[in-house]
């Protein structure tokens, strides 16, 4: 039986679903082209009848980046005045599945709940392109989204980033190595549920084995892919980061049933130690990434309340 005990009743109802269509989940799917196609098809099943939001309009445009030709999606408030804030936008997958549609939706939610300019980087995958591509692809977004504020009509002042899983490994990262590279200042750092230790040691680590969406043979798997047989360092997994200090204000939120837990709440509690303010929210019965499958559920509701209440407080 999968491993379904403690889960929100009403955001279990699609993982379940999930599960009878794809017993033990995304990851007993080997070919890691399935894999990637398999997803994309759920998702686009999933948001196939919503219309378009007028609210927001999408450019995609092609940017200078470290091994050629970078695709960023730009979405613009279009009821918003004056300076608005910038928002770099990273999608999850695991450093091994996603692009700019995965988490489009999220993308143009924040767009139109903040004013705010978003720009998502469609940063390169592994295993074909293992660590660095990925972060050096997001470092080289927040660069050109910073050098170019004033076109795309934000205050650069007011400058953060989000990212979710995969992607708030990623948004770490990238404060870490805008600090460290004399890059933009950044006002906040959002990474949600992040995916940032490549040891697999912690507790939580070694008990989610049969969600169905993101379990240990799974992140195992795709670390492995990600580092490509390279050691660790404090950018491709930040929990190996010695000195956090310097960060920029964060906040973090994971559910109790997601393998991340242990290593997200030891990383905030490093946060605070190293002097960042930091917010730290556990979220009873959520597994990985639960508000983006059952987006209705009333724990997802509040989990999107809160975050957006974070960023509106910080990007204000």
């Amino acid at each position: 039986m999968p491993q379904h005990d403690g889960i929100d009743p009403e955001s279990l109802v699609p993982l379940a679903a999930l599960y009878e269509m794809i017993p033990g989940g995304f990851n007993t799917i080997p070919d890691i082209v399935t894999r990637r196609a398999t997803l994309d098809g759920l998702l686009q099943a999933m948001t196939a009848d919503l219309p378009a939001n007028p609210n927001v309009a999408t450019e995609d445009r092609v940017i200078p980046g470290p091994a050629g030709d970078l695709t960023v999606r730009i979405y613009q408030p279009q009821n918003a005045s004056g300076p608005k804030p910038g928002l770099l936008f990273i999608h999850g997958g695991g450093m091994v599945l996603g692009n700019l549609e995965t988490d489009h939706l999220t993308a143009v939610m924040l767009c139109d709940n903040l004013d705010a300019v978003v720009v998502s980087v469609d940063y390169r995958l592994a295993p074909e392109n293992p660590a660095p591509a990925a972060i050096d692809d997001c470092f080289a977004g927040l660069i050109w989204m910073a050098a170019n504020a004033s076109d795309l009509g934000f205050d650069p002042a007011r400058l953060g980033i989000f990212g979710g899983s995969a992607g708030g490994g990623l948004a770490i990262a990238t404060a870490l190595m805008s600090r460290d590279n004399d890059g933009p200042d950044l006002a906040f750092l959002m990474p949600v549920y992040p995916m940032i230790d490549d040891r697999n040691e912690t507790a939580s680590s070694r008990d989610i084995v049969d969600i169905g969406i993101w379990d240990r043979a799974g992140n195992i798997e795709a670390w492995a892919w990600y580092l490509g047989g390279q050691p660790a360092n404090q950018y491709s997994a930040p929990a190996r980061a010695t000195d956090l200090t310097g960060l920029p204000p964060t906040f973090i939120d994971v559910g109790d049933r997601d393998l991340f837990h242990d290593e997200d709440v030891e990383f905030a509690e490093r946060l605070l130690a190293a002097g960042v303010p930091v917010q730290m929210h556990v979220n009873p019965g959520a597994y990985h990434a639960s508000e983006v499958f059952a987006p209705t559920a009333a724990l997802s509701q509040q989990i999107w309340a809160t975050r957006l209440a974070a960023l509106q407080r910080a990007l204000a």
